[in-house]
């Protein structure tokens, strides 16, 4: 930690400052010290100081990416107000599978229709493509996260993703061994995965800072930076999307929190917070989008 002085006018003020890395990235705080100080002045005030600056960095709620300090959860948390607390019947919890299952897979690009979702779960339809089998599976995957007892780990993604596509992906429930890219609709590169040796490591590692500060952060933080992270990693060759949707709401539930669906229709803007977070680590756009979607889906 350095002192830095800053000329305004005929007066100087004075900060201690320190600089700190995160990944490639350096971040720095600065701590206001005073105006016209005289070096006893100085010295009085940077221990004080010092302690301040070390009460913001919070080591433990490091991701992958960056950290978060006390007034940065503090604001995060705010985002958390704008939901209300409601519980689904039995009714509410067959007509949101439809509509997640629905909108999930579209908007990956799956041609069933709602009309053929609701057939197919509430009449037992036998699934004759790809994109039906995972329609169903979907459905059995919501059912999962909403009865399941077991912690975020490693095993419980790859379980994820298995049910989701067990029948319709040869690789079904298995980490990629490949790299991955994704484009945008004109062809350019707007994130690439994690390398192939890394995915491991960084779920675990995902699961373990969830499992860590579960109780430091409001659920819907918690579950858009699981979410966001997962998306991240992107760590399976295809069906990221889907199970990073159904960890959203695995996290919502555990916490006692109404599932959210995301709109097909509003996919360029979901695209859009997750570019923001990977390039620019910026969560307030997800949150913002999350609490959206899911006043819409109370509508």
């Amino acid at each position: 930690m350095h002192i830095e002085k800053r000329k305004q006018g005929q007066n100087t003020k004075y900060y201690l400052s320190h600089s700190y890395r995160v990944g490639k990235r350096t971040k720095k705080i600065r701590h206001y010290l005073g105006l016209n100080l005289t070096e006893e002045e100085i010295e009085e005030r940077r221990e004080e100081a010092k302690k301040e600056i070390e009460q913001q960095i919070q080591v433990k709620t490091d991701l992958l990416k960056f950290s978060l300090t006390r007034k940065e959860i503090e604001k995060l948390n705010e985002y958390d107000r704008e939901i209300d607390i409601v519980h689904l019947d039995v009714a509410g919890w067959k007509a949101f599978t439809e509509k997640f299952v629905f909108n999930t897979n579209a908007i990956e690009g799956s041609a069933v229709t709602p009309e053929e979702v609701h057939y197919l779960l509430r009449h037992h339809g036998d699934a004759t493509n790809c994109d039906e089998i995972e329609a169903l599976n979907v459905a059995q995957a919501v059912d999962f996260i909403q009865n399941t007892d077991e912690e975020l780990s490693l095993e419980l993604i790859k379980k994820l993703h298995k049910l989701c596509f067990e029948g319709s992906k040869k690789f079904a429930g298995n980490l990629r061994d490949v790299e991955v890219v994704i484009r945008n609709a004109y062809g350019e590169v707007v994130h690439r995965g994690i390398p192939k040796e890394e995915i491991k490591n960084e779920l675990e590692e995902l699961s373990n800072w969830y499992n860590d500060n579960a109780d430091d952060l409001k659920p819907l933080v918690l579950a858009a930076l699981v979410h966001n992270q997962f998306e991240f990693i992107h760590p399976f060759e295809d069906g990221n999307g889907r199970v990073g949707r159904l960890l959203l709401n695995y996290v919502l539930l555990r916490h006692g929190y109404p599932p959210i669906n995301i709109l097909f229709e509003d996919r360029g803007r979901y695209y859009r917070c997750l570019q923001k977070y990977s390039g620019e680590d910026v969560l307030e756009d997800t949150l913002e989008f999350l609490v959206e979607q899911y006043r819409k889906g109370m509508e």
